[in-house]
């Protein structure tokens, strides 16, 4: 239902002569900042980081602004850097290796050891020792 102008003046007519008690507008302020302070403690999510990260923008200050811009080149960097990238390698071909097979099986291993020559004056001489 709609109220009529009349009604309407009337009602303001009534109101008009109403006063607040002194301090009311101290206080209000201070209760509605306290129930703004309220909710915002009560909110989570990401609607409450939203809104916390834009109110943060709406400060003054321009240190904000550059806080924001190194974080943000931060985060650039960091997916550039830990972008996963296709190696790729060039280099010679490599071919399978083939076996090599002695021609004639003449002595073991144990037996070329006994008679290698380690002593002092056959050192640092090429030729000298039979393998």
């Amino acid at each position: 239902m709609k109220p009529s102008v009349e009604q309407i003046g009337s009602l303001l007519s009534l109101k008009r002569h109403e006063r607040p008690p002194e301090g009311y507008m101290d206080d209000f302020l201070r209760e509605f900042h306290m129930c703004r302070r309220e909710e915002a403690m009560t909110e989570s999510g990401f609607g409450a980081m939203w809104s916390r990260f834009t109110g943060w923008l709406s400060g003054a200050g321009t240190s904000k602004w550059a806080y924001g811009a190194g974080l943000a080149y931060a985060a650039i960097l960091l997916a550039f850097v830990l972008a996963p990238r296709e190696q790729v390698t060039e280099g010679p071909e490599l071919k399978p290796a083939s076996l090599v097979v002695p021609a004639e099986p003449t002595a073991t291993g144990v037996q070329q050891l006994e008679e290698l020559d380690l002593r002092p004056s056959s050192e640092g001489r090429t030729g000298e020792q039979e393998f």
